[in-house]
């Protein structure tokens, strides 16, 4: 004979666990998505540091005397510049520290940087008429 028992919802045997494991996961997602941004930012710094060692080897390859400032106006804050003429060429070096996200910072972090060379124009040109040449 069959007894009826009273209608209740049955609760599967794992209920509960959906949100336990969301609670444990969830700080390892925040983290990812930190570590993400992170790398963006550190990316996008060290194009800043090409740009700015481009930008400095230009202006020092011309004769600008300003060229440092200018490497370090396109630079990221806090970069450090050095210039070096080496004969016909001249070298322009960007380093710059991206610390890591939030409390990582004194974990992770990562130094960039960026060298540039370019030929001295005042080199490159000729004796007869100011016209350009290179240098065989």
């Amino acid at each position: 004979m069959r007894r009826d028992r009273a209608r209740s919802p049955r609760r599967a045997p794992d209920a509960g666990f959906a949100t336990a494991e969301t609670a444990v996961v969830l700080p390892a997602l925040v983290l990812l998505a930190a570590m993400l941004v992170w790398g963006v930012v550190a990316a996008a710094a060290q194009i800043r540091c090409v740009d700015a060692a481009r930008v400095g080897a230009r202006a020092a390859a011309r004769g600008d005397t300003d060229a440092v400032a200018l490497a370090r106006s396109a630079a990221p804050p806090g970069a450090e510049v050095r210039l070096v003429a080496e004969g016909e060429s001249v070298r322009v070096t960007v380093a710059a520290h991206c610390p890591g996200p939030g409390g990582l910072a004194a974990v992770l972090s990562v130094r960039l940087g960026a060298t540039a060379v370019s030929a001295r124009e005042d080199m490159l040109t000729g004796t007869s008429g100011g016209a350009s040449s290179w240098p065989s």
